[in-house]
């Protein structure tokens, strides 16, 4: 190691006081230090000295990982992999003199999985804990549960660190101011029904035109990114302007590019995912253009998935984009959203704990050997969400009736994947487990309107087995990214891509509570006894069984829509129903159809809730407000609870619950920071069940 050289940077004066305050065992310490301060890689190298073992950073992307490790070799005059190496999932480079170490926070908790004393770890640095990612606050959870003596700091950008400290334990506070010039914020909503392509390169053109240097442009996400570069290539930018694209799944080739400065006399315009918002440095940039929305993880009810969605990015969030412009010089940020809409926005993301589904965390911590109710979490998890999480543990086989993991459930944390896809993996499924999971994770490899696509996932399927393949709908991007997730997943669990098994037994592995019997008309019902339809002209229409992927579960009530399914042989099918039968009371005397049944239920807050039946399942749907002041879930039939469809106020389907009173202390309060800005009109109050209806 040759030697840190004086980087001039803001967060040098507050070195002194994080070594003083990590010097003791168990030392630690909140730093907290605006974008661009120099925290991620000045901080380790100065700390590295007086730290016996490794220092390990943790950061929450794979793209900062690799970067940050890469600036601070630099900043050594050293390779990566030498005194500072990193490691991301399928890649590693480290050595026998690596004494600082970049991960993602998976590879540590798979490394705390296996072997909780973490030897030879001297600090543990959590990079970026603003973000409140799932992993991060489990990590850190682990460790605290595991290694209370262990030297620990933690990094954010933001002043929201109440919670963080008080599970730390008054730890040390340091704050750096940093060094920010004035930014002029202009606020440019788009014509109304423009979409945010078109509206981002209008944004661009205009900040080239009005601007001098060079402009970095924040969009929710790859697909976003790919469509704003072609408008801009075709002729929305002026000569003399590099477009670069910048997200996590670019090629090191094309990071590098657009991390680098373009030739004198050119103008370089980077399209970046929020990756760039604090993770990473991006030198000669003084106008900002915020398209306002970022990709967050959120539970998809139509897959059963926590999946990437578009949101609108928080204020925390616009505030730090904004700041990226002001680093050298005076700059100006445009915004594509009004002053009055930036008003109702959250003030801070909502912490992912609370927002995704928590089956990986039931399954670390029924891994870990305690109750998740029993670690240390900054947020706690929601108790309905952990029970849900659970409930889907046992019937997917990972957890037993008293809730410790099987051998089954082992295997499957080991994989990184969602339990429902890594149960495909470790059932036996082969290559085909392998690339359906790759196609169920990543986005659609068909685009266009659902309306147009086939049903059945062989179609997609074929497409990433042969690549001389074609469909009209193909989105050749995402096929290629499917098929080279679907190899490493097969050689991380060492199965042979090459070993085809039937795709409905093997989708059934995932998705035992979907397997559907066909009822006739195109119509079928589910295990877990809720109805949905096909298109009558689709060949999966006359199966007698499907197991199903996606439902476009948003249909105000009614029976849900397949999108993605396979067939089912009958021998494959397990039994039905599983959910336990309505009480004999509740049947009719006489069959008849699915809809035919209706009572009334009068609710506690004086509002009536119209039930009907579909598979002997009571069902009802009502917007949130109408239910506030209700404490008890209605039932009918003596005791037999009635499946609520929550809406939003545009009928649109936000929870589906058997359990009101839980909604209303558990996932309501992530609802109702989503709902308050979206809907600022309508009344969304801190103790729905005590509210008046509206």
């Amino acid at each position: 190691m040759t030697g840190l050289p004086v980087t001039g940077l803001p967060v040098e004066e507050s070195v002194g006081e994080l070594r003083a305050a990590l010097a003791p065992a168990g030392g630690r310490a909140i730093l907290q230090a605006p974008p661009g301060a120099g925290k991620t890689t000045v901080v380790p190298l100065r700390l590295l000295p007086a730290v016996e073992g490794r220092i390990l950073v943790l950061e929450p992307r794979r793209l900062a990982t690799r970067a940050a490790a890469a600036r601070m070799a630099y900043l050594l005059g050293e390779a990566v992999g030498e005194t500072v190496g990193y490691t991301i999932r399928d890649d590693r480079m480290v050595s026998g003199r690596t004494r600082i170490e970049v991960v993602t926070e998976g590879v540590l908790t798979r490394r705390l999985q296996h072997d909780r004393a973490l030897p030879g770890v001297g600090l543990v640095v959590f990079d970026e804990v603003h973000e409140r990612n799932l992993h991060t606050d489990l990590a850190l959870a682990l460790i605290l549960d595991a290694r209370p003596d262990l030297r620990l700091l933690a990094m954010s950008a933001t002043l929201e660190t109440e919670r963080l400290a008080a599970l730390l334990g008054a730890p040390a506070a340091v704050r750096s101011e940093g060094r920010q010039h004035p930014v002029d914020v202009r606020w440019a909503p788009p014509p109304p029904k423009q979409r945010l392509a078109e509206a981002t390169a209008a944004a661009v053109g205009r900040a080239l035109r009005e601007q001098a240097g060079d402009l970095l442009v924040f969009l929710p996400g790859a697909a976003d990114i790919r469509r704003v570069e072609a408008l801009l290539a075709g002729g929305a930018a002026p000569a003399g302007v590099d477009i670069r694209p910048l997200f996590g799944a670019l090629s090191l080739a094309g990071q590098d590019l657009a991390l680098a400065a373009s030739p004198p006399g050119r103008r370089r315009v980077v399209l970046s995912t929020d990756i760039a918002e604090t993770s990473l440095t991006v030198d000669g940039v003084t106008t900002v253009v915020d398209a306002g929305q970022v990709r967050a993880p959120r539970y998809d009810a139509r897959t059963g998935l926590t999946r990437l969605q578009t949101v609108p990015a928080s204020r925390a969030s616009a505030d730090q984009r904004a700041g990226r412009a002001g680093r050298t010089r005076p700059g100006a940020a445009y915004r594509l959203w009004s002053k009055i809409e930036h008003a109702a926005r959250r003030p801070f993301p909502d912490p992912e704990i609370l927002t995704v589904d928590l089956a990986s965390v039931v399954l670390e911590a029924a891994v870990w050997g305690r109750p998740v109710s029993e670690l240390p979490w900054v947020d706690p998890p929601p108790g309905r969400a952990v029970e849900e999480a659970g409930t889907l543990l046992r019937l997917l086989g990972a957890l037993d009736g008293g809730g410790a993991p099987t051998a089954e459930g082992r295997a499957m944390a080991e994989l990184p994947l969602h339990p429902r896809l890594a149960r495909m993996v470790t059932g036996g499924g082969g290559g085909t487990a392998c690339l359906l999971a790759a196609l169920l994770e990543e986005r659609d490899v068909l685009r266009g309107r659902p309306d147009e696509l086939p049903l059945d996932v062989a179609d997609r399927l074929r497409l990433i087995v042969d690549r001389g393949a074609r469909h009209p709908a193909m989105d050749g991007p995402a096929v290629g990214g499917a098929r080279r997730r679907a190899e490493l997943l097969a050689r991380r669990a060492a199965v042979d891509l090459r070993v085809a098994e039937d795709p409905g037994r093997v989708l059934a592995l995932a998705y035992p509570d979907r397997v559907a019997q066909a009822r006739g008309g195109a119509r079928f019902r589910l295990r877990n006894g809720s109805g949905a339809w096909a298109p009558k002209d689709d060949p999966l229409a006359g199966e007698a069984f499907l197991v199903v992927a996606e439902l476009d579960v948003d249909r105000g009530g009614r029976d849900s829509r397949i999108r993605v399914a396979a067939a089912l042989a009958a021998a494959d099918a397990p039994p039905f129903p599983v959910a336990a039968p309505a009480p004999p009371k509740a049947r009719p005397e006489k069959e008849t159809p699915a809809t035919a049944r209706r009572e009334k239920v009068a609710l506690e807050n004086g509002r009536t809730l119209h039930v009907r039946f579909e598979g002997g399942q009571p069902v009802a749907s009502a917007r949130v407000q109408e239910l506030f002041g209700v404490g008890r879930h209605p039932t009918v039939d003596g005791g037999v609870p009635v499946q609520l469809h929550l809406l939003s106020p545009a009928n649109r389907v936000v929870q589906i619950t058997s359990d009101l009173p839980g909604f209303w202390v558990g996932s309501y309060a992530s609802v109702r920071k989503d709902m308050a800005g979206r809907y600022p009109k309508h009344p969304w109050p801190d103790d729905p069940a005590a509210a008046r209806p509206r």
